[in-house]
């Protein structure tokens, strides 16, 4: 049998929910690329499509690979189960769609991802839901917004792409109050560094394509929560709404992105904020927002909530936007692309990429200026990453150093 007593996020991460002795010794977990399942008899086929004994029926429902990494990531974010998709939007969208009905109302914070923008705004408002945004930067604002149509209260912490922070449990308490779910997208920050279940939410959904995968190498998403949800998000959510199905194999690579999944937040948040200081430093810079820096404004709330601060940074040039697409393009060793999490440092321009779907109106209604730069702080050595960047600021940037 395999051990279930211990405790360490990176032994949970290896190890939790597979025994080799069980697969005949195979150390790595074995991908189980099929479709559909036998039943060794048309009872017990019955007996698994009742519910009533557990089993595979079919892999667009559940497959035992993807079940695995439903099991560890459930496991390290302290939830009772979880539901793996196709892409972190699969995994949004499968959520909400099994909680919300025509009528109700979401409570979204602020500032959203831009395709999570997009599909709260553009899509479900098309099906009689109202989208309500109130900045949740302070609860109260929800305390006064919430009614008795809010199902779901919905946010990101830290938020895509502006680092704003969400106080997650009082947030929480306040939903609980008014019989509404709290949703909250955990893909910054990932469970080494927040366990938004242990503060009171409901459910957590990542895209796994970023620090879970860590890798740049595939897509995918995963939501967590207790077993009910779960297993109607899978059922109907999943299984009839979207079939956001993850394949075993993405699955696998994810459970091998997991295993170094502490050890590279670690150097992620150490590179990511001595790289913030350096820039914070640099004549060049206007402002940059990383809940590491005393001057971020939600400082205190990140050293409560947050015992590490991320991988990731914004930040505006003086020069506004003209100077940051200068800037963007003459990096050498900084990749231009949307994304985030991988080994690779990534940066991009969000108002005319990740959020594009905004209006210019909406992005300055939301706080996402046109001259903002998102920066995914990557796994390169510390100095190079710092050379790049002292480079492409030009003689206003000499003074960026390690």
């Amino acid at each position: 049998m395999a051990d279930t007593t211990f405790k360490g996020f990176a032994t949970t991460a290896i190890h939790h929910g597979y025994d080799p002795m069980a697969h005949e010794g195979a150390l790595t977990p074995p991908v189980h690329m099929t479709s559909t399942f036998a039943f060794e008899t048309t009872e017990m086929g019955g007996e698994i499509f009742a519910g009533e004994r557990p089993g595979h029926v079919y892999s667009r429902i559940s497959n035992p690979t993807v079940d695995l990494l439903e099991q560890r990531v459930a496991m390290l974010e302290g939830a009772e189960a979880g539901v793996a998709t196709a892409s972190g939007m699969g995994a949004i969208t499968a959520v909400l769609w099994t909680f919300l009905s025509p009528g109700d109302e979401v409570i979204v914070d602020k500032t959203l991802y831009g395709c999570t923008f997009a599909f709260m705004r553009h899509g479900l408002t098309r099906f009689g839901i109202t989208i309500t945004h109130v900045d949740m930067s302070d609860p109260q604002n929800l305390e006064a917004a919430i009614s008795g149509r809010t199902r779901v209260v919905y946010f990101e912490t830290p938020a895509n792409p502006n680092m704003r922070l969400v106080d997650i449990a009082a947030v929480s308490r306040i939903a609980r109050r008014h019989g509404a779910r709290v949703v909250v997208d955990n893909t910054y920050a990932t469970p080494v560094i927040t366990r938004p279940i242990e503060l009171g939410a409901d459910v957590v959904v990542h895209s796994a394509t970023k620090y879970l995968g860590g890798h740049g190498d595939l897509i995918a998403g995963i939501a967590v929560g207790n077993a009910e949800d779960m297993r109607n998000v899978r059922l109907f959510g999943l299984k009839d709404m979207t079939g956001a199905v993850l394949s075993p194999l993405t699955a696998h690579l994810i459970m091998r992105g997991l295993k170094t999944l502490e050890l590279r937040m670690e150097r992620h948040c150490a590179s990511a904020n001595a790289v913030a200081r350096a820039l914070e430093e640099n004549p060049a810079i206007a402002k940059v927002y990383y809940p590491g820096l005393e001057s971020f404004s939600q400082h205190e709330l990140a050293t409560r909530q947050m015992p590490g601060f991320g991988g990731m940074i914004a930040f505006e040039l003086k020069g506004g936007y003209a100077a940051g697409m200068a800037f963007l393009n003459r990096l050498k060793l900084i990749r231009r692309a949307v994304s985030l999490g991988d080994a690779e440092t990534l940066i991009q321009h969000p108002a005319s990429m990740t959020h594009s779907t905004y209006t210019a109106e909406e992005r300055h209604e939301h706080g996402i200026s046109d001259g903002l730069i998102r920066l995914s702080v990557g796994l390169e050595t510390l100095d190079d990453i710092l050379a790049d960047l002292r480079q492409a600021l030009g003689e206003d940037g000499q003074r960026l150093a390690a």
